[in-house]
């Protein structure tokens, strides 16, 4: 038997998805979570095999979950609207077995997980073609920049923090606005975002 949990903000998502997979005689639902907190605590409580996890969660993501799981025996599943190749490589990086995307049949995901439970690895096909081609245009020292303005840190504080001159973090935000083709610091957080850039 394949024991799950499952972790979904939405209610009635979370529900269906329990009440799919216990109709799979191999398959018994252990543990619902609607939040990536909570998620990590079922699966410490019930060692499940499988971890289905949604990303834009309170309180925790699905990615920072599956990063903090990473490394236990349960495979990690992501199920998630968005074919975001950002957040697709954080996702390989946090060495989730399956990303795959909420539109696809039913029956697909009861196959996948069978997949993984194999040892096979399951993604899904429009995100394999847009993975490469996405990568991040900033230095590592380009996105320390912009993790600090995202925080909400001025020049001078990024300046002090980094131990560089208020000058000097100026050109390094005018690189990062030319690098990814934005107008401003907003647009260039927004977009970091989206890609699922950020750490």
């Amino acid at each position: 038997m394949i024991r799950i949990v499952i972790a979904e903000d939405q209610r009635m998502m979370l529900g269906a998805l329990g009440s799919l997979l216990n109709l799979e005689d191999d398959m018994e639902v252990v543990g619902k979570a609607s939040n990536g907190q909570e998620a990590i605590t079922l699966v410490n409580q019930y060692q499940p095999d499988v971890c289905i996890m949604d990303i834009e969660m309170p309180e925790k993501s699905g990615l920072e979950a599956a990063e903090e799981l990473k490394g236990l025996a349960c495979k990690v599943i992501i199920l998630t609207t968005f074919a975001r190749s950002g957040y697709f490589q954080r996702a390989l990086k946090a060495g989730v077995k399956g990303y795959l995307l909420k539109d696809s049949p039913s029956e697909e995901l009861a196959s996948s997980i069978r997949s993984v439970i194999a040892g096979k690895r399951v993604y899904a096909p429009e995100l394999m073609d847009d993975v490469y081609s996405e990568e991040n245009p900033l230095t590592e020292r380009e996105k320390e920049v912009l993790e600090l303005v995202a925080d909400g840190k001025n020049t001078k504080e990024i300046a002090t923090e980094l131990s560089i001159k208020t000058g000097t973090v100026r050109n390094y935000i005018s690189t990062i606005l030319e690098k990814l083709e934005v107008k401003n610091r907003i647009e260039a957080i927004t977009q970091s975002k989206e890609k699922g850039w950020f750490k």
